[in-house]
């Protein structure tokens, strides 16, 4: 298989993962390495298998945000690897961060890094903007001392030594 081929090949196992996400697929094995781990960023954690996958993250979402619309910006595909960015707009339906549903619809921001093995996910290194979506649902995780202060006037930056 020559490079296109095997990126194209990569691109549609992605397409086929995301396509049962959307799908609210509970079959999701044939997408996941049996080896696979998802490495998320502070607040998502780390899960070690696609149990942990579904039990800690994939139910979890799905409780906290329903009618879940997935869009994926850009997919960039090279041999084995795949990197994305989108959002999920979804509807705020269940407890999410000690946060009671306030049937909002928010957007989810992410970007997501998968490596494949035998055609299958096997590492997922994934950023979720969790600090977007809780201040969508009135909370600041920076009180008031985000760095967009800089960028609207109402801060101005330390100067450097």
């Amino acid at each position: 298989m020559n490079a296109e081929q095997k990126a194209e090949a990569t691109r549609q196992a992605i397409l086929r993962m995301e396509a049962a996400l959307a799908a609210n697929s509970n079959d999701m094995a044939a997408h996941f390495h049996e080896d696979f781990r998802w490495l998320g960023n502070r607040g998502c954690g780390t899960k070690v298998g696609l149990a942990a996958f579904r039990a800690n993250w994939q139910l979890p979402l799905r409780a906290a945000f329903t009618e879940r619309e997935y869009r994926t910006d850009r997919l960039i595909c090279e041999g084995d690897w795949a990197s994305c960015f989108g959002l999920i707009e979804a509807t705020h339906s269940g407890p999410f961060m000690g946060i009671a549903p306030t049937g909002k619809r928010v957007e989810i921001p992410y970007m997501d890094f998968w490596e494949l093995k035998d055609g299958r996910i096997a590492d997922n290194w994934v950023s979720v903007d969790f600090a977007h979506v809780l201040w969508q649902l009135g909370r600041d995780v920076f009180d008031g001392h985000g760095w967009e202060a800089f960028d609207d006037g109402r801060a101005v930056p330390p100067k450097p030594d």
